[in-house]
């Protein structure tokens, strides 16, 4: 599988200077914020998320468009018609983002080199910045597309090769990737610098640690096989279509039969079991003529992407058959073709807000049965260690937000995984190098450097250890009560893995808190 992606940069600043003309750095706003800038604000300083008072500080000239993402689907929808010409596989991953069969497009014109030339310049024509990045998985070719000024084509197998030194933020730069930015930011803190640094660590911990989430950056960086890029049959059963009584030639009647048809459509999903991954978009036109479009997404479409996604490509069919002035140019029929379905995961079913909702009707039943605190939810109270954080109350119960503060002793992020599992009983021994037991000292200093630690039966070296922290709490109540955490990490005999663990010193006995996985 080769795959083409072509991206264009600033998309929303694109499409706005194809409806109006101005010049010079800009910006698109949206709730007084910067949502999208071009190069040359960004060369003055002026970045994603920077408040709209601040920009205009910093570079008073700025233009600043509003944002409008049914106009910038809308635009895009019309301009990805021009690749038809090129390739038959065009799918489009979000405005400003495409996806090709490089492949299919290679046999037929005689080479991939020849039909990524000819899609540069089916784009170039209309005046448009835009980047390719050619690879054999898609999330490859998403991030090759995005690399220096001008994309990337990566040879056959050397895909790993491409990603091993990306910083570990490509994988928060492209939202088609999904991959959350507090997620990469805590694998950028826990020393993760490049793609590489994560392909290399095991999958089964990362897993372990991060979920489902984990698991897809992890193949990313690992250049696993993806999900092609080629025409599938649809799902015949769970197709649905409506035959309109008078032809839509509006933008707004577009609109409607969009939102009608993506919720039978999804009423259709719900009832198999099913969420719909890739789209298929057919429209009839009056003289005849049959045009159809694929929309794919990575996680599950819900009823309201759906209904986007259909106004943004009617829109868009609508508006180049106007331009062409095409008679008999109007929408007469329209079916939803699901082409790739999967059962919901935990992700897609609590990204679903009907799914959601349905969660919800069901813990609302079982809190009636059992009670309303029987049913309880983690809330985060604050706090210094690891248990106090964490408390939990009755589900749908809101409370203040944890008070913000130093909080003198409070172990540095990240938190381990789990609260230890053993019995409290359990004897957790800290020695040095001439066996002789480690304590906390009056300074709150350790009394000599950690070698080994024993937990019950097992052994462990000491090859790392930070801390400890000391916490001194309960004297303004009269029980004053002083501890003290500390992070060890440490191998068994013979293992290959590494464990780590918060160590917790209290009443002259170290205890283990909580552990990292």
């Amino acid at each position: 599988m080769r795959i083409a992606a072509l991206w264009f940069p600033d998309w929303p600043i694109q499409a706005a200077r194809m409806d109006a003309d101005f010049k010079g750095p800009a910006i698109v706003e949206k709730s007084n914020a910067v949502l999208a800038c071009d190069a040359a604000a960004r060369r003055v300083g002026i970045r994603r998320g920077m408040r709209v008072r601040q920009a205009q500080a910093i570079c008073p000239e700025v233009s600043i468009v509003g944002s409008q993402p049914d106009r910038e689907g809308a635009l895009f929808a019309e301009l990805t018609a021009g690749l038809d010409a090129v390739a038959s596989s065009v799918e489009v991953i979000r405005p400003g983002l495409v996806i090709v069969d490089a492949a299919a497009a290679g046999r037929f014109h005689g080479g991939e080199d020849a039909a990524v030339e000819m899609l540069v310049d089916a784009v170039s024509r209309r005046g448009l910045d835009a980047t390719v990045g050619v690879a054999g998985e898609i999330a490859t070719a998403l991030i090759a597309a995005r690399d220096g000024q001008l994309g990337a084509v990566i040879p056959e197998g050397g895909s790993r090769e491409f990603l091993e030194p990306q910083p570990i933020g490509v994988l928060a730069a492209e939202v088609a990737l999904d991959c959350a930015g507090e997620l990469v930011e805590q694998l950028r803190r826990l020393g993760l610098k490049t793609l590489g640094d994560l392909a290399r660590l095991p999958l089964r911990q990362v897993s372990s640690r991060f979920g489902e989430a984990g698991r897809r950056c992890h193949a990313i960086a690992s250049a696993a096989p993806d999900r092609r890029v080629a025409p599938e049959p649809a799902r015949a059963e769970l197709a649905v279509k409506t035959v309109l009584e008078e032809p839509i030639e509006r933008v707004d009647a577009a609109a409607f039969a969009a939102r009608e048809l993506a919720a039978r459509l999804h009423a259709r999903l719900r009832e198999g079991g099913w969420a719909c991954l890739r789209l298929r978009v057919v429209a009839e036109l009056a003289n005849e003529q049959v045009l159809e479009r694929v929309w794919r997404t990575r996680s599950a479409l819900s009823e309201e992407a759906t209904a986007d996604r259909v106004r943004w490509q009617l829109d868009g069919w609508l508006t180049s058959a106007r331009a062409q002035g095409k008679d008999g140019a109007g929408i007469v029929s329209l079916i939803l073709e699901p082409i790739e379905v999967a059962h919901p995961d935990g992700e897609g079913l609590w990204g679903s807000g009907s799914s959601e909702e349905d969660a919800k009707r069901v813990i609302s039943r079982v809190q009636a049965q059992l009670g309303i605190d029987r049913v309880l939810q983690p809330w985060d109270s604050g706090g210094r260690g690891v248990a106090e954080r964490v408390e939990f109350i009755p589900y749908g119960e809101k409370r203040d937000p944890a008070p913000e503060g130093s909080w003198p002793g409070r172990i540095p992020a990240p938190l381990p995984a789990r609260l230890a599992g053993a019995h409290p009983a359990a004897r957790i021994r800290l020695i040095d190098a001439s066996a002789a037991d480690i304590y906390v000292t009056a300074e709150t200093l350790l009394s000599s450097t950690p070698h080994a630690l024993g937990w019950g039966q097992h052994r462990y070296a000491v090859i790392g250890w930070a801390g400890p922290w000391p916490v001194d709490i309960g004297w303004w109540k009269g029980q004053e009560q002083r501890l003290a955490r500390l992070q060890v990490l440490g191998q068994g005999q013979g293992e290959q893995r590494q464990r780590a663990w918060l160590l917790l010193w209290r009443g002259g006995k170290w205890r283990v808190e909580a552990s990292y996985a």
